[in-house]
């Protein structure tokens, strides 16, 4: 009997009713138990359906006491008439006092997350033993589940509605608290922010060009001014470049300095002191550079899932990226496969509730055109790319074509592709000397 006891998954009956009880005691504990517990937490049937009638009744602005709370248990068909009523009044005869509920709180909370650990065991286990996956895709489901956990959430599930709109009640409060102009992270550029919401949780954010109008620049531009100012990690993988050249981009961006004299190593006094300035403000930073040619959306997943406090993730470049399904699909089209990867960066996006900031080519079909301002139709390889996307900008710059145009530094970041707003083009200033973007209002309080 003691081993049958044993082999139940975690729980603690006396925490389950101690929080409930505490939650009939004294109505004003409800809001802090209802932002920490799910009515999954709670492990005996009966506590959990108690706790969703609280919850309903929370959520429509319902008294909440024993009497509305059984009323609402008989809407619901979940009342027993020989039961309900006296375990109620247990609850509330049996639990001390509802100043601990914080302390109940956490060791329901806990014994649902050694309950989920031991499911995501189990499945893992399963899975091993029946040879349905290989060790790389077992490791990436367990990794998966695990920062699923992690993070709060299951990996999956259905979630009713309601739970949605509280969640996104707290999100509106925090937008309204903050008073910032946009919801997402800024891209450091003003009329670009203002068109598409800033850089938002979970999305996947295409930025395309030709070769040499200036990509990973503004790409660049992006991930420093996230770092230096959200706060938060931002990871850079880079499979063209070294890190010792996005480093030195970095540097050039942020002093000032000419980057062909950080190339030579031609440095005056005023350009050292300058470095000096940018490298200490760097290092303040929280800016994670990997320059490993050959990673695969699942590497860089798991990479992602070790940091704390991550905010932002920059991909250069698209086309570059090994194919998610590993050597085996070598004999795809190059087409299904960058397929795979786009949906992957999404999903990636979406589980780690960050922006994905991915850079990609374009094919050469718009060099054949009397206008030569990129469309969505140029994206290489481009169906899955442009349905997987939030947002699909692209970089275009006439003096790339035409050395004569009456401004050769006139850049444009063509909005083709907006899930938060409109289309439509915001004009930039291009700064070749060191290799930089910025908003034109920002050029012309420089040269006045």
């Amino acid at each position: 009997m003691d081993e049958l006891v044993s082999r139940q998954m975690p729980h603690s009956t006396v925490a389950e009713q101690a929080v409930l009880g505490s939650a009939l005691i004294d109505e004003r504990c409800i809001p802090g138990i209802i932002e920490k517990l799910k009515p999954e937490d709670f492990y005996l049937r009966q506590n959990r359906e108690l706790f969703e009638a609280i919850c309903s009744m929370f959520n429509f602005s319902e008294t909440i006491d024993p009497v509305t709370v059984l009323e609402k248990m008989k809407q619901t068909g979940v009342y027993d008439e020989n039961t309900s009523y006296d375990y109620i009044r247990q609850l509330m005869m049996t639990t001390p006092s509802a100043a601990n509920v914080e302390e109940y709180i956490g060791i329901v909370r806990d014994k649902a997350l050694l309950r989920q650990v031991a499911e995501t065991a189990g499945a893992i286990t399963s899975m091993v033993q029946e040879g349905a996956a290989t060790a790389q895709e077992a490791l990436e489901a367990a990794e998966q589940r695990i920062f699923a956990i992690r993070r709060g959430r299951a990996s999956q599930g259905l979630e009713h509605i309601s739970s949605v709109i509280y969640t996104l009640y707290d999100r509106l409060s925090e937008l309204a608290a903050n008073g910032s102009a946009v919801p997402g992270l800024s891209t450091g550029f003003s009329d670009v922010d203002s068109a598409i919401s800033g850089l938002n949780k979970s999305d996947l954010i295409l930025l395309a060009a030709r070769p040499g109008m200036g990509k990973t620049s503004m790409a660049l531009n992006m991930l420093l001014h996230a770092g230096k100012f959200s706060g938060k990690a931002v990871v850079y993988f880079s499979l063209e470049m070294s890190r010792e050249q996005l480093a030195m981009r970095l540097i050039s961006n942020e002093s000032f300095v000419d980057l062909k004299k950080l190339i030579t190593g031609r440095l005056g006094e005023d350009d050292w002191d300058k470095i000096a300035a940018a490298s200490a403000s760097l290092n303040q930073t929280n800016i994670l550079i990997d320059d490993n040619p050959m990673l695969s959306v699942s590497d860089m997943n798991a990479k992602c899932r070790r940091v704390e406090n991550l905010g932002l993730v920059v991909i250069d470049y698209l086309q570059l990226m090994t194919s998610a399904g590993g050597p085996g699909r070598s004999g795809d089209n190059r087409q299904q496969i960058v397929s795979d990867i786009s949906r992957a960066l999404k999903i990636m996006a979406k589980e780690l509730n960050v922006p994905v900031l991915c850079l990609s080519q374009l094919s050469r079909a718009n060099e054949s055109r009397s206008d030569k301002r990129p469309m969505l139709s140029d994206l290489r390889e481009s169906g899955a790319i442009e349905q997987d996307a939030d947002i699909v900008m692209f970089l275009y710059r006439e003096g790339y074509y035409d050395p004569d145009t009456e401004d050769r530094n006139l850049a444009e970041c063509i909005i083709a592709k907006n899930r938060h707003g409109e289309t439509g083009t915001v004009e930039l200033q291009w700064l070749p000397e060191f290799t930089t973007f910025a908003s034109i209002d920002r050029r012309h309080e420089e040269e006045y």
